[in-house]
């Protein structure tokens, strides 16, 4: 596979793309939650999306399973990924796509803040504090718009997103640190998607009564969408991405999806674009550019979005 040194135009549409899916993936979240329970739907998701991933893995004749040596790795990335998306999930039901989406995307804060004391390579530089600062900034901003709503469960919902934010952190922290170059992409996506799927799963059957109320065009287009168009494709599509260039060139694009999501979730779900949650969105994005950036020194491999 060829890899090239710069982002051409190719590379930055394809970035700019999946921002776009992934900013559209709170308010797919949205939709299901209103026929599924949260907990079965991040379950179906995973389950789909680890099926999919399988069959791509033996179509393509790449492992699928990690090595001997990491399967204790891949219970703990899935795991987490599994809390992050139960969080992610669960708060949804009680606030916004546009305030779920800043809340998760403050991910790079706890990415940059936990790096200074696991990463030996990655300190806090000065560039860095202040896209921490920006970032803290914008969530405080966005759990203030919560304050105004009509119930205090937008909040509940704020800090439950929040959680699932801090988890995905400690994923990436967790594959730069300890897991590095000893399973394959495949192996890490599966095994976060299968992990997740079981433990999720089981929660559902412990824990919701119901799974399944509603199963109109909306609830399944919803599940559709998270599933194979986000969990499967968009995923495998930036994998492919960092493989190809530079990571911290292709990281540092990522600060549109916290704007797409906030616009989609105005313009598609009709929620209330208020000057707190613009200046929120404005605030974590900020904090995402100069998180991300690339600096002179070509940075490990960025969080999985």
């Amino acid at each position: 596979m060829e890899r090239r040194d710069a982002m051409d135009a190719r590379a930055t549409l394809i970035i700019l793309g999946l921002c776009v899916l992934w900013g559209g993936n709170q308010v797919a979240i949205r939709l299901s939650n209103a026929g599924t329970s949260p907990m079965f739907g991040s379950a179906v998701r995973s389950l789909v999306a680890g099926m999919l991933v399988a069959l791509w893995a033996l179509l393509r004749r790449r492992p699928l399973l990690p090595p001997s040596g990491a399967w204790l790795d891949g219970v703990v990335i899935g795991g987490l990924f599994g809390g992050e998306f139960g969080l992610l999930y669960l708060g949804l039901t009680f606030t916004t796509a546009s305030h779920g989406v800043l809340c998760l995307f403050t991910a790079p804060f706890f990415v940059a803040a936990g790096a200074h004391w696991v990463l030996p390579g990655e300190p806090l530089t000065a560039r860095k504090v202040g896209g921490l600062l920006l970032a803290f900034a914008g969530a405080i901003t966005t759990l203030a718009d919560s304050l105004g709503a009509p119930t205090s469960a937008q909040v509940v919902g704020d800090l439950l997103v929040l959680g699932g934010g801090a988890l995905w952190g400690a994923t990436s922290l967790y594959l730069k640190a300890v897991v590095r170059d000893r399973m394959t992409y495949t192996q890490t996506l599966f095994c976060q998607l299968a992990v997740s799927a079981v433990l999720l799963g089981t929660l559902s059957l412990l824990l919701e009564p119901r799974f399944i109320w509603l199963r109109t065009p909306g609830v399944l287009l919803g599940l559709f969408y998270q599933s194979v168009i986000v969990a499967f494709a968009s995923y495998l599509v930036w994998f492919w991405l960092i493989q190809v260039y530079p990571v911290s060139l292709v990281s540092a694009y990522t600060f549109f999806t916290p704007i797409c999501g906030v616009l989609m979730g105005g313009l598609l779900l009709g929620e209330s674009l208020t000057g707190k949650l613009l200046l929120g969105a404005v605030l974590v994005a900020g904090g995402m550019v100069l998180l991300n950036w690339p600096a002179n020194v070509p940075r490990p491999a960025a969080p999985l979005p």
